[in-house]
C-alpha cells in the first residue's frame, strides 16, 4: 500500500476567500509556495489551465526551477497546442527537471469555455481528439525514426523528435465522469482523476475505470487520483465553525460577482459537476466528513467537495479512500498557502502513519 499527495500551484495570493481579479504573477509568492510544497512532502503539484489564465508550461518551469523533489502535473487542453509541439515541450521540461513531469488532459467540460479559444467540437469529438493526441505523444516519445500520422484530427508526415523524456515516457493523466472519459482514461491513462464523491460512488467509478482498462486488454490499471478541499482545525467542533465561515464567504463573493460561477449560472454541462450537484441534493454530509454545501455555493465549479474536521478526522477520511484503491490524493484549501502548510504539518504525517500501520498489519497477517 502506498499513496502520494498532490497540491495545486498558484501564481499569486488571490484565492476564493479573498479574490484579486486579474492579479498578475507574483514571482516571490510562487517561489515561496512551491518551496513550501516541496519542504512539507507533497509529491506533485497541478499546474492548472483556463482560457483566461497563465501559461502552465511557464508556471511549471518556474516551480521546477525552485524545487528539488516535487513533480509538476501540467494541465493540457488538446485544442491549445499541437501534439508534436507539446511532446517536445513536455520532454524538455522533463529533461531539465530530471524526470519530474506529468501531463493531465482536459478534454473540456464546457462548450462555452472551449469556444473562447476557437474549439467548436462537441464533447464526444473532443474525447476522440484526445485519444489521438495521447497516442501521438507516446509515439513521439518512443520513436527513433520519422513517422507519419493520419488521424481524423491530426495529420503529419515524417515527424521525428530528438527530445525524449528522462525515463522514456511521461505519465499521462485523464479525468472525468462521462462514458467517454472512462473509456479513454481506462484504456490509455497512467492516472485517472476523480473529484471527491462519497465512498460508494467513488468505488463504483473505480470499478468502471478498471473494467475499461481490462476491456482494452491492459494487464495494468490506471492509478486513481481523488481530489478534496479539506477544512481543518484543532478539533472537529472548531473545524465545523471554520467551514461555515468559509461557506458564508463563498456565498458573499458569488453575490458580489467575484466567483467563477455567477449567481444566474445555468447548471453545468459536464457530467462530473452534475454528479456533485445531485449528491449535494441528497444531503450536506456524507461518510465521515465529506461536506457538500461548498458544491452548491460554487455551482460545482471544479473540485469543490470539502472534508471537514480535525487532522485525525481528515486523515481517517483520506485513509478510507486509500483503502478503496486511490493512491493519489489531491488536497487544496481555500486559504491556499496557509492551508498547504497546515496539511503538510498535520495531515500528511497522519495519513502516512496510517499507511505504515496498515502495511505492518498486512505483513503480520501474511507471516
Amino acid at each position: 500500500m502506498a499513496a502520494e499527495f498532490i497540491s495545486v500551484s498558484f501564481p499569486n495570493a488571490s484565492n476564493e476567500l479573498n479574490p484579486i481579479p486579474d492579479a498578475p504573477v507574483d514571482p516571490l509568492f510562487l517561489e515561496r509556495y512551491a518551496r513550501a510544497l516541496d519542504d512539507y512532502g507533497f509529491n506533485y503539484t497541478l499546474i492548472p489551465y483556463s482560457s483566461s489564465s497563465f501559461d502552465p508550461f511557464t508556471i511549471g518551469a518556474t516551480v521546477l526551477a525552485h524545487t528539488k523533489n516535487i513533480k509538476i502535473i501540467v494541465a493540457l487542453r488538446p485544442n491549445t497546442v499541437y501534439p508534436t509541439v507539446a511532446a517536445k515541450s513536455l520532454a524538455t521540461l522533463d529533461q531539465l527537471s530530471g524526470g519530474r513531469v506529468v501531463v493531465h488532459f482536459i478534454a473540456g467540460g464546457s462548450d462555452e469555455e472551449q469556444a473562447r479559444e476557437g474549439d467548436f467540437l462537441d464533447k464526444e469529438e473532443r474525447y476522440e481528439r484526445q485519444e489521438e493526441y495521447i497516442r501521438i505523444l507516446r509515439q513521439v516519445w518512443t520513436s527513433t525514426e520519422p513517422f507519419d500520422f493520419d488521424g481524423k484530427y491530426y495529420q503529419f508526415k515524417q515527424f521525428r523528435s530528438a527530445v525524449h523524456p528522462t525515463n522514456g515516457l511521461i505519465p499521462i493523466s485523464v479525468g472525468g465522469s462521462s462514458d467517454a472519459a472512462y473509456r479513454i482514461g481506462g484504456s490509455l491513462g497512467d492516472i485517472f482523476g476523480l473529484w471527491g464523491e462519497p465512498l460508494a460512488e467513488t468505488k463504483q467509478q473505480i470499478e468502471r475505470i478498471y473494467a475499461e482498462a481490462a476491456k482494452a486488454g491492459r494487464t495494468d490499471r490506471p492509478r486513481i487520483w481523488v481530489t478534496f478541499r479539506p477544512i481543518v482545525a484543532e478539533t472537529d467542533e472548531l473545524a465545523w465553525k471554520k467551514a461555515h465561515g468559509i461557506l458564508d464567504r463563498l456565498n458573499e463573493n458569488r453575490q458580489k460577482g467575484l466567483a467563477r460561477a455567477p449567481l444566474n449560472a445555468a447548471r453545468p454541462a459536464n457530467v462530473g459537476s452534475q454528479r456533485l450537484l445531485d449528491i449535494a441534493a441528497r444531503g450536506d454530509v456524507h461518510d465521515r466528513a465529506l461536506w457538500y454545501p461548498t458544491v452548491t455555493a460554487t455551482n460545482a465549479s471544479g473540485a469543490t467537495t470539502a472534508l471537514v474536521g480535525s487532522p485525525r478526522t481528515i486523515a481517517d477520511s483520506i485513509l478510507d479512500y486509500i483503502d478503496l484503491g486511490a493512491d493519489l490524493i489531491s488536497i487544496r484549501g481555500y486559504d491556499n498557502y496557509n492551508d498547504a502548510v497546515d496539511y503538510g504539518r498535520y495531515i500528511l504525517p497522519l495519513v502516512r502513519e496510517g499507511i505504515r500501520e496498515r502495511e505492518d498489519a498486512n505483513n503480520k497477517a501474511a507471516a
